[in-house]
């Protein structure tokens, strides 16, 4: 087994070592014949990296990436309470974000805009694009270090995420899997999310959460948020108008404030875009790739792309910060 970043095919901020490259002793040994023999280098990796590429591997199917992340001993979680559209392809598989070929999706680490979320993420390459379509991925460490102290400061308090569910956005359905309201109340008590049906029958929730977490096991800050992807500002200006006309503020799909209600300034949020793009990390696929993030420690994207392009996503190992937040 080697580990090593030499030779790899990335654009990386100086000192970056993400992600750890793992290849197989010799060329197209079955993943998970090499499972047991990697998975200590793989935590470790993980622990100091934040995220593993294996590359070089059979992976035959589909199945095969399930069994591999399900070797690492936590049962693959389902995609609930989710923000955007996906398939599940089966036990705990899921397609990545089903968004149009060419948009981008930004830096974000899984969940991070509740206070429940997986500690775990791997990704799978079944079909690489034709153009384009990088997972790109950032050292969530790096990121907090690197954002200003005036805004850090001013999201300690935790950022208020609204979501109004329906027509322009996920229908309440979908994202809590369940077609009973009361199910739906049950689900947003436990995860400490408001909630409100409104005359039209249609779901508001809002939910203060987290700016920043404390890693549990390696004690370090990161940053840990979806303020600057739920917030309006991440529309195209022209989606923005038209919604924010049709709509109003209160009832836009999603939206982000400051703990006590008030306005995040656009302004504030393209500095914290300005930081995500200085220490993002993006390399091509490869049909077969199966990258593993430390979900904590490592934020990803998705970059357009042309042709088709096929990426699958485990999640597993659950950690919430209900009641101590």
């Amino acid at each position: 087994m080697s580990v090593s970043i030499q030779r790899f095919e990335r654009t990386a901020p100086p000192g970056s070592e993400l992600p750890a490259l793992i290849t197989p002793a010799i060329a197209g040994e079955p993943l998970l014949d090499a499972a047991p023999r990697l998975r200590d280098a793989i935590e470790a990796q993980l622990l100091t990296v934040g995220g593993v590429l294996l590359r070089g591997f059979d992976v035959p199917s589909v199945d095969v990436f399930r069994a591999f992340a399900a070797s690492f001993g936590h049962p693959l979680l389902s995609y609930e309470f989710g923000s955007t559209p996906r398939t599940e392809v089966g036990g705990g598989v899921y397609t990545a974000t089903e968004y149009p070929a060419h948009q981008s999706i930004p830096l974000h680490n899984e969940q991070a805009y509740t206070r429940m979320w997986p500690m775990k993420a791997w990704f799978h390459c079944v079909t690489a694009a034709q153009e384009r379509g990088e997972t790109p991925i950032a050292d969530s460490r790096a990121i907090y270090r690197r954002m200003p102290a005036t805004i850090r400061e001013r999201f300690a308090a935790g950022i208020v995420y609204v979501r109004n569910y329906g027509e322009f956005d996920v229908p309440w359905q979908t994202v809590f899997n369940t077609e009973e309201r009361a199910e739906v109340e049950a689900f947003c008590r436990k995860a400490g999310i408001e909630w409100e049906w409104k005359p039209d029958g249609e779901l508001r929730t809002t939910q203060l959460c987290q700016a920043f977490e404390t890693h549990p096991v390696t004690g370090e800050k990161v940053w840990f948020n979806q303020a600057h992807l739920f917030h309006v500002s991440n529309l195209q200006p022209e989606v923005r108008e038209s919604l924010e006309d049709m709509l109003g503020m209160d009832n836009l799909p999603r939206n982000t404030y400051f703990s006590d209600g008030s306005v995040i300034p656009d302004g504030l949020l393209d500095e914290v875009r300005a930081v995500l793009d200085a220490e993002t990390v993006c390399f091509p696929w490869q049909a077969g790739d199966v990258l593993m993030l430390d979900n904590m420690l490592v934020a990803h994207a998705r970059a357009p792309f042309k042709g088709p392009r096929k990426v699958v996503v485990a999640m597993a190992e659950s950690r919430s910060n209900l009641g101590t937040f």
